[in-house]
């Protein structure tokens, strides 16, 4: 699979927005999608759920871009952690406990919608995405096609 940018591609944003979040659906390594560098399409594969949808013949070819999980491009817990300690510091021992257990995530937006301010992560969230995104997109030879 190729990871840097050997060759360029073009997708839409909103193709690659729906492999991202198919990727960080699962932990790292579960659910893959790979931009063909030949064509633009986008192939899924989870062994989980099933699905095997590259080329068996094109596997090892180079052809490939695989897209990155969200926490290759630190928008995990450490997002979080980041929009608490902007939004609401007070709250940072209180989430740090939440992410060392199962739940945290839960737990996290329960605790912003109680404060009010679940929506303002969702939106911080999103920026947050769209800007790693560009950027990866840049540094693997990905050209995002505007709508």
């Amino acid at each position: 699979m190729v990871s840097g940018a050997l060759r360029s591609v073009s997708i839409s944003y909103s193709d690659l927005s729906i492999a991202f979040d198919f990727v960080s659906s699962a932990q790292p390594s579960e659910a893959e999608a790979y931009i063909s560098v030949d064509t633009g399409e986008i192939y899924f594969v989870s062994a989980a759920a099933g699905i095997n949808e590259l080329p068996e013949d094109d596997e090892d070819t180079g052809n490939y871009i695989s897209v990155p999980h969200k926490n290759e491009l630190n928008l995990g817990r450490r997002l979080a952690f980041n929009f608490v300690d902007a939004e609401l510091p007070g709250e940072s021992d209180k989430v740090e406990k939440f992410f060392r257990r199962p739940g945290a995530y839960g737990k996290f937006k329960n605790l912003l919608a109680s404060h009010g301010m679940l929506e303002k992560w969702y939106a911080f969230e999103a920026s947050a995405v769209e800007e790693a995104l560009r950027e990866w997109c840049q540094e693997s030879g990905v050209q995002l096609q505007e709508a």
